[in-house]
Order: structure tokens, then C-alpha cells, then sequence
């Protein structure tokens, strides 16, 4: 039995514990700011709720002492407070962040760490980066990597087409920060929201657009080795519209707080969602040009006796899959690892791993 910690309550926070615990590996301490969203928490014999206050240094590393490791599903503002009291406690640090400077951070910290710290576990960035590297990986030679990957409502009924599965935050923060990219050759970056496509899977029509953070540490992998690398949100037709018409002709880019709250006031959550990852590359195989594709939807399920979206399975699946494998031995011990240094075989054989494996349609090419 393993002694963790998850940080943050919310809904990924509460499913990582919920999976974790009821896997009978791991004992759980889950931590949060505010005691109603621990009072959300399944009661579990193995889960432990703790109110602390992220911002208080010693407590934060006296709850870490003697720890394996901590998870971390708080919000992308907190996680370099969280990664430097890991480091001070000398516990191994996982989380599942997609902001860029906090990763750069948190790699920082890793270069003088004794521990394993593995940011962006999730599923994008996360699960998608493990996907892409296992495509390129059959090729001689490449040319493009796309990657696709949304959060979408099963039943849409709003003009955004879309309803909350995730961090607000988060999904705020990806929607305003710079894109990186790798355009013929070259590392730059890209504006979020823009170089609208639309494609059709399962005669569903899709639109998707630059996203911030989605490339994990793909781009400094890759570098030099592909012409083109990008990553972009999948949502349905409509949506980026809107959505550039809230941040620039209204300026909430500048206002998040203020756009935060309209839309967790105006768009309901939903457990009847759906998860698209699509990765396509293309390269030469033995002289010829050629493409490869991963697609695949993973579903709301019951796990556990209890009624999952697909973005809390895929997101907290992802994390437990990573603290497994670390738990195993299968990943390294110390430094910073990256999540495309992760075999894709390996991650789907894994209990938590194949969450993604079970879904009822899934593709790899090749």
C-alpha cells in the first residue's frame, strides 16, 4: 500500500481518488482549499479528506513527509507551489497541467530532484503525446504530425455547443495563451483560436482550432526531426466564433474572472460526453509516402459502481496509469520525464490504462 496525495477536490481530483482507492495499491489524501468540495468526496475507507491551504508552505510539505507522491489536479496557477514542495519534501510529483511556463517550471525544479516529477499526465497534454510518439516511432523518416483531441457534449442544446466537463480554467487559459507549433521546420508559436479546420469521424462533423499547451513537450522532442507539428481543440462547428467574439470584441481575455463566471453560470456540466482523440502522421516508410492514424471516442461509463464522464476516465486514468508505472518501476525514479518516453503498449495493458483500450471503437493504423 502506497501512501499518496491528490490535490484538488474537484471533479478529476475526486475520480483520481476514487480509482486510486478503490484499486486497493494506494492510500489516499485528498486535499483541498474548501471543505464542501471534500464533502463531494466518496467516502472510502483508503481516502482521507484534508482542508489546507495550498499557499501554506510548511503544512503543505508536513502533509508531503514520508508521502510516495503527490498528485496534483489544482488548477494550473498553483502547480509550481506544489512541485517546489515536493521537491522540499522529496516525494515524486505528477500532475496534469497544460500550462506551458508552469511545465517549464516544474522541469526546472526537476534537475535537482531526488524524485520523479512527471508533469501533464492527462489526456491532452498527456495520453495524445504517448499516441503520437508511438506513430512517429514506425516511420524512417517524417513529415507531419496532427493532433486532434475535444471534450465534447454527447447531445448538444446551446449556441457554443458545448457544456463544462473540466477545469474552467483550464479550458480559459488554453483558449487565450500563445500555441507552440512547428511550422515547415521551424519551433514558433501560433495564436490560440485561429487556423479553423473541420473535418467528419463517424459521419459527425467536427471543427478544431489552435489550442495552448495541448503539444505537452512534443515540440522540443521533434525538433529538427518533422516539417509540420500541431495540435488543436476539437469542438463542434460554431463554437470558435462565439467563443473569439467573448475575448476580443468583449475583451474578457482580459477579464477571466469575469468570463469564468458567465460560463459556469450560463453552460450546464454533463456526464453524457464524448472524448475525440485523432492523431494523424505521415512520413516515409521504406521509400514511400505514408500516413498513419489513431482515432478513437471513449465514452461516460460506470466504473467502480459509479457513473464516470469521459473526460474524468480519461484524464484520471491517465494519472493513476503514470503512478502506477512509477509505482512499478516501469518509469524512471528520479528527473524529469517526459510523457512521450511512455510506450503507448505498455500504457493501454495498464488496469487504469485501458480505459482507453475497453471503449467500443478504436483504431491504430499501421
Amino acid at each position: 500500500m502506497k501512501d499518496v496525495i491528490v490535490i484538488g477536490a474537484g471533479k478529476i481530483g475526486s475520480t483520481i481518488a476514487h480509482l486510486l482507492a478503490g484499486s486497493g495499491d494506494y492510500s489516499v489524501t485528498i486535499v483541498d482549499q474548501q471543505r464542501e468540495q471534500l464533502d463531494r468526496v466518496d467516502r472510502h475507507q483508503a481516502i482521507t479528506p484534508t482542508v489546507l491551504d495550498i499557499g501554506d508552505k510548511a503544512a503543505l510539505q508536513a502533509l508531503m513527509a514520508g508521502k510516495f507522491a503527490v498528485l496534483s489536479a489544482a488548477p494550473f496557477h498553483l502547480t509550481t507551489k506544489i512541485a517546489e514542495a515536493a521537491a522540499a519534501a522529496g516525494i515524486h510529483y505528477l500532475d496534469l497541467t497544460e500550462d506551458v511556463e508552469s511545465t517549464r517550471r516544474v522541469k526546472e525544479i526537476a534537475a535537482n530532484a531526488k524524485t520523479a516529477f512527471i508533469p501533464q499526465c492527462g489526456l491532452a497534454p498527456g495520453f495524445i503525446s504517448i499516441v503520437a510518439k508511438d506513430l512517429a516511432d514506425r516511420f524512417d523518416t517524417l513529415d507531419t504530425v496532427r493532433m486532434r483531441v475535444g471534450a465534447l457534449p454527447q447531445y448538444p442544446s446551446n449556441a457554443l455547443n458545448y457544456n463544462l466537463t473540466w477545469s474552467t480554467d483550464g479550458v480559459i487559459n488554453e483558449y487565450i495563451e500563445p500555441c507552440e507549433a512547428i511550422v515547415e521546420g521551424y519551433l514558433t508559436k501560433v495564436p490560440a483560436l485561429e487556423e479553423l479546420e473541420e473535418f467528419a469521424l463517424d459521419g459527425v462533423t467536427y471543427e478544431a482550432f489552435n489550442t495552448s499547451g495541448g503539444l505537452g513537450t512534443l515540440c522540443e522532442t521533434f525538433e529538427g526531426k518533422v516539417r509540420t507539428l500541431n495540435y488543436r481543440t476539437i469542438r463542434y462547428p460554431g463554437h470558435a466564433t462565439i467563443m473569439k467574439a467573448l475575448l476580443n470584441d468583449l475583451d474578457l481575455r482580459h477579464r477571466r474572472d469575469v468570463l469564468k463566471d458567465i460560463l459556469e453560470k450560463a453552460l450546464p456540466t454533463t456526464s453524457q460526453d464524448v472524448v475525440v482523440v485523432f492523431v494523424t502522421v505521415t512520413g516515409h516508410k521504406d521509400g514511400r509516402l505514408t500516413q498513419d492514424t489513431y482515432a478513437n471516442k471513449i465514452y461516460s461509463e460506470v466504473v467502480g459502481g459509479k457513473l464516470l464522464s469521459a473526460i474524468q476516465i480519461t484524464t484520471a486514468g491517465s494519472i493513476c496509469a503514470v503512478l502506477d508505472m512509477l509505482a512499478d518501476g516501469t518509469l524512471p525514479a528520479k528527473g524529469f520525464v517526459r510523457q512521450e518516453e511512455i510506450l503507448l503498449d505498455r500504457f493501454l495493458a495498464n488496469r487504469f490504462g485501458r480505459y482507453y483500450a475497453m471503449q467500443p471503437r478504436m483504431k491504430a493504423a499501421g
